[in-house]
């Protein structure tokens, strides 16, 4: 029988360390071709509203599964993934999926910032103060002793009550920087989480051995970095070179249509199974252009789902189980 769980079981469940090591197993087993995974395809209805999904399967941990969604202009967007049983078929759960999204996209930053980012980074600038923010701070927080946070937002109310919040949780000095360049120079690491169409990060503030986690374009026409930021990394790092090319406007923008300049790009599973570096010297600016995947939100929900099995949360779903057909 499926089981609901709602985003306040997935809250009750669900842990920062929890996600990184889900979505850690989850890239090492897709570069070991142990997960396959399907791009995100977008719906565009005449209402200017978009149903977004995308579909993954992850064979070590027996499951397969969809996130779906949808996104209105100026309203809020609203997550599901459906997860099922791979050898059997059946529809194990239907997961609220808004805060399990934040988490795996957290955790793929924070993943990457611990393969990619100088051993010794220790400050850390953020473009953005939204929920997304907050799981970026936190999982690059767990994978690097950060001893300073500069924050900037154009919502200066929004920007103070996420430095108070983040300090408070993570024992961690944040503050507000008067504008995008003062939270970005000097910073070992650049968290760039905002709904920007243009470039907020430029490559002029970029310290010699930065790394990025870029996050929040995730349209071919929407950019988050300056074309002189792209070009001064010597490693650009994306969670699926397939989907990147589709809707990664920062990558799309420089790179155009020029297959030898997208083979450079790496992708985050090769890193993680060691096939290839995610830094190779200390005088290196990285970047990981996040666009979030289905097999990161199918791990991540299998994990949860299994937890809230054990701690029995959720409701059960009175699904009729159909007669297997006889061939």
């Amino acid at each position: 029988m499926a089981r609901l769980l709602t985003e306040a079981d997935v809250r009750r469940v669900l842990t920062m360390p929890m996600a990184l090591e889900s979505v850690e197993q989850a890239f090492r087993r897709y570069g070991n071709g142990r997960a396959v995974l399907h791009p995100r395809i977008r719906l565009l209805m005449p209402s200017h509203s978009y149903m977004h999904y995308m579909a993954a399967a992850d064979f070590d941990a027996g499951y397969c599964g969809m996130k779906i969604y949808t996104s209105v202009k100026g309203g809020a967007l609203r997550f599901v993934v459906a997860l099922f049983k791979a050898e059997t078929g059946k529809l194990v759960a239907l997961l609220e999926a808004d805060y399990l999204g934040q988490m795996r996209t957290g955790a793929a930053s924070g993943l990457a910032t611990r393969l990619m980012a100088r051993e010794d980074a220790r400050r850390c600038g953020i473009l953005g103060s939204g929920i997304q923010a907050r799981a970026q701070l936190e999982a690059v927080a767990a994978v690097r002793k950060i001893e300073e946070v500069r924050v900037y937002s154009r919502n200066p109310e929004r920007c103070d009550a996420f430095c108070r919040e983040m300090s408070l949780r993570l024992g961690l000095r944040i503050v507000s920087a008067d504008n995008s360049e003062s939270a970005v120079r000097e910073m070992d690491i650049v968290i760039a989480a905002t709904s920007s169409s243009t470039p907020v990060v430029f490559g002029e503030w970029l310290s010699h051995e930065a790394h990025i986690n870029a996050i929040g374009a995730n349209f071919p026409q929407k950019r988050e970095l300056d074309e002189e930021a792209v070009r001064r990394c010597g490693i650009i790092v994306v969670d699926s070179r397939e989907q990147s090319r589709l809707e990664s406007g920062d990558l799309v923008a420089v790179l155009g249509e020029d297959a030898g300049a997208w083979s450079a790009v790496r992708e985050l599973s090769d890193v993680v199974t060691g096939k290839l570096a995610g830094r190779t010297h200390d005088r290196q600016i990285t970047l990981f252009k996040s666009n979030g995947v289905a097999i990161e939100d199918v791990t991540v929900a299998a994990r949860v789902y299994e937890e809230a099995v054990k701690q029995a949360l959720g409701q059960h779903l009175p699904f009729a189980e159909l007669p297997v057909a006889r061939q």
